[in-house]
């Protein structure tokens, strides 16, 4: 399983993944935005961003890289860096399927992503997904997948899946929203000729939200990799929007509120790989300070009162904009 190269690396940092989500397309939802990227957004400025992001993270020990079919030109991206580099057999890399970018390469699209966990979906994002990663491709996520998601009952695109992952692709999925966990169970439950078809899990979790987590250990204790994404809640745990424990905590330790909320995660021991989504290198690095944070029980009880209920943290981040 090819998350045993990230189990078996000894960097400090080999458990910190760069997500490409806000550098693959021109708009997201991430707070700060315009200061992290300015007015040129264009494709080539957004390809060399992320091969400077890339070529940073992988020579500071991130062996995990995360991309998505509705993270615009991430895949491609990402494909083009690889191509470029040849000799790097000892990282990891996933995308996801179930999502259709629509926003045409705008940050003011009426929608940016068109949702659909059906079979068709599957084989046609697939073969876009080969075209451009081939045998690059480790890990393949049903991509956001809630409750009452047809991706969790659809025994044809199960076997599909089991198919794929006979010939030695990595199957998984990632969650979203308020019931987290009652999706993360239900997929522990799908199996395909009595074998479970899932190998990893890819769920929100951070200082805010944290209903996920029996759900996860849960996951982690069937034998599933758990990647955390959205550690810093979209950016309201990072720099001036951080709560002020954060701050207090980040200049205690005088590292950013960044790698204190990233921290809060690594510590967790059921996360295999925790996500950055940095938009610079300079935030990258930061981020990357998390794995040396060591916080203590009254940092911890101080941070745990920062606790949104599920339901009004996903609210909130339904209303953030897209720029």
């Amino acid at each position: 399983m090819p998350f045993a190269r990230l189990a078996n690396a000894t960097t400090p940092t080999c458990h910190i993944g760069l997500g490409l989500a806000a550098v693959g397309r021109p708009g997201y939802i991430n707070l700060g935005r315009d200061e992290d990227l300015g007015e040129d957004r264009s494709v080539e400025t957004l390809r060399t961003r992320t091969h400077e992001l890339l070529d940073a993270a992988y020579a500071q020990g991130v062996r995990y890289f995360d991309a998505a079919r509705s993270y615009g030109r991430s895949e491609e991206f990402l494909a083009d860096w690889l191509k470029d580099r040849p000799g790097l057999d000892d990282i990891v890399v996933g995308s996801k399927w179930g999502y259709t970018y629509t926003a045409d390469w705008s940050t003011d699209a009426e929608k940016h992503e068109v949702k659909d966990h059906t079979l068709a979906t599957y084989e046609r994002q697939r073969a876009e997904s080969d075209a451009l990663l081939g045998d690059r491709l480790d890990l393949y996520q049903i991509h956001s997948v809630t409750p009452d998601s047809p991706a969790l009952t659809d025994k044809e695109l199960h076997a599909r899946l089991a198919e794929a992952a006979a010939q030695g692709l990595t199957v998984g999925f990632s969650t979203s929203g308020p019931a987290q966990a009652d999706a993360i169970r239900a997929a522990l439950a799908v199996t395909v000729d009595g074998e479970s078809l899932f190998r990893t899990v890819q769920s929100t979790y951070n200082a805010l939200e944290t209903s996920a987590a029996p759900a996860l250990a849960e996951a982690h204790d069937a034998g599933l990799t758990v990647i955390v994404k959205e550690g810093m809640a979209n950016g309201r745990l990072a720099g001036p929007h951080a709560p002020d424990v954060v701050k207090e905590i980040a200049e205690a330790t005088g590292l950013g509120c960044d790698a204190v909320a990233l921290a809060v995660i690594l510590r967790q021991p059921w996360a295999g790989v925790v996500l950055s989504g940095a938009a610079t290198t300079n935030q990258l690095a930061s981020n990357l300070h998390a794995a040396v944070i060591d916080l203590d029980d009254d940092q911890l009880s101080r941070l745990a009162t920062l606790v949104e209920e599920p339901p009004a943290y996903w609210e909130r981040r339904g209303q953030l904009p897209w720029h």
